[in-house]
């Protein structure tokens, strides 16, 4: 289930890829007639100057050749390491796939070191990375949406890969894990995939990676063994346009999950905000030494939200409210310079993610 995010830009090829989920949905369930006509990485990027005051964003896509005929979305999000994905649409000619995806990307300025991954491998290949647009990454999705209605009527349901027999004879322990799941997807949408079945507030976790990113797994427990058992009938079912791979997982992988996942996935902020997410802050890093990096910007001490684990400790995280969005816009400017020996990420953020306490534990 794709959430509805608003773009308030007024050019044509302008604004982030947040919006994407509910585009993509549309022209999947309208057809091409809607469209007329890991460990960590020791990638360093090296940013162009960059501001959002003067020029409008560009929609946030590249597309990439070459790919592997193995490929998986995996490979890419980690082959982008460091880098926001919002979707990976792999093209396909003939029923085969063409070797070729386009990559949607969180914020417009992340295009500029994605393509300076151009020519660097996955496996054993070198892949091209080019710079696109909105109108070729929208008619990728025509291609799809009619290939698809051409191979098969419409339907919630998509053929899975090859049925794993062990998944029959997996013992139910009222946990499944869940593969597959949109970037964007949160809690609202497990429960939804879920309807009929009672959920606790605790009772879904999502994975996420070494960044804090989320993986497109998550584990769900159930109130019994039965439930599960009886919710496995939803393996490979649809949310949005990806459909979703169901598992019988243990109570240790669930107790895994409690203690490194995520009980929500924050929503992307609908709308610009004036918070940006610092990471890849020196771990004696303090508020004096953010309000020296943002000098430039009339900021006070209680505008700066530092993040620490259960233990006390610092995450290397903090959250900073600017005063107005023209300041918070020019201060991603800022990103990927650094602090003490430390380069700096920035992020857009919102209000509902800064209050999260699951990211401030």
């Amino acid at each position: 289930m794709f959430r509805q995010y608003r773009s308030t830009s007024k050019y044509g090829d302008a604004g982030d890829g947040r919006e994407m989920g509910l585009k993509r949905q549309r022209v999947m369930d309208q057809g091409s007639s809607y469209y007329s006509t890991p460990s960590a990485s020791n990638f360093l990027y090296n940013p162009p100057a960059y501001s959002y005051v003067n020029q409008p964003p560009a929609f946030p896509v590249v597309r990439l050749r070459g790919l592997p005929f193995d490929c998986l979305e995996t490979d890419i999000i980690e082959f982008f390491h460091g880098l926001d994905i919002v979707d990976i649409l792999f093209i396909h000619k003939h029923g085969k796939f063409a070797g070729e995806a386009f990559c949607v990307l969180g914020y417009a300025f992340q295009v500029e070191y994605a393509l300076q991954k151009n020519r660097q491998n996955i496996g054993k290949r070198y892949v091209e990375v080019f710079r696109s647009d909105r109108q070729e990454y929208y008619k990728g999705i025509c291609h799809v949406v009619s290939d698809s209605y051409v191979a098969r009527p419409r339907s919630p349901r998509r053929s899975l890969p090859k049925r794993d027999p062990a998944k029959d004879k997996a013992p139910h322990t009222g946990v499944i894990r869940l593969r597959g799941l949109p970037f964007t997807a949160n809690r609202d949408d497990i429960v939804d995939f879920f309807k009929g079945f009672v959920l606790l507030e605790d009772s879904v976790y999502f994975m996420v990676n070494s960044e804090g990113k989320v993986t497109g797994e998550a584990y769900v427990k159930f109130e019994s063994a039965e439930d599960s058992k009886a919710a496995m009938m939803e393996d490979g079912t649809c949310i949005g346009n990806r459909y979703i791979e169901l598992f019988p997982a243990s109570l240790e992988e669930w107790e895994e999950a409690v203690s490194k996942g995520r009980r929500n996935v924050p929503k992307p902020p609908e709308e610009d905000t004036t918070v940006l997410r610092m990471r890849g802050l020196p771990y004696s890093a303090g508020k004096d030494d953010i309000l020296d990096f943002f000098k430039e910007f009339t900021l006070s001490e209680d505008s700066i939200h530092m993040t620490y684990n259960s233990e006390g400790r610092s995450t290397g995280e903090a959250f900073v409210e600017f005063a107005n969005l023209d300041d918070s816009k020019a201060a991603l400017a800022k990103d990927r310079m650094t602090l003490g020996s430390r380069y700096i990420e920035l992020f857009m953020s919102s209000h509902e993610e800064m209050r999260d306490p699951v990211l401030r534990r």
